[in-house]
């Protein structure tokens, strides 16, 4: 089950990184926030035998460095100001 789960968040990842390439820039980085804030969903509901990959420490130390990278991250996206072409 957690390998299914730890591939969605893959998957999030990489749509993100599609659309930081080829559309806007902060929707992509956005897609990347909450991808981790989907998996920090999946490591704190899981058991730790079924969440694979996304077992690497405690519950809560994974669960808490997942959501505070993936909040940072939407948060920049969102007010970092346009730079000037």
């Amino acid at each position: 089950m957690g390998g299914a789960l730890y591939l969605v968040a893959l998957l999030g990842v990489a749509v993100g990184l599609i659309f930081v390439v080829l559309a806007d820039w902060r929707m992509g980085v956005r897609w990347l926030g909450g991808s981790l804030l989907f998996a920090a969903v999946c490591r704190l509901v899981l058991p730790a035998q079924h969440a694979g990959m996304l077992a690497v420490r405690n519950r809560l130390l994974d669960a808490g460095l997942l959501i505070v990278v993936g909040a940072s991250v939407i948060f920049l996206a969102g007010t970092i100001p346009n730079q000037p072409l």
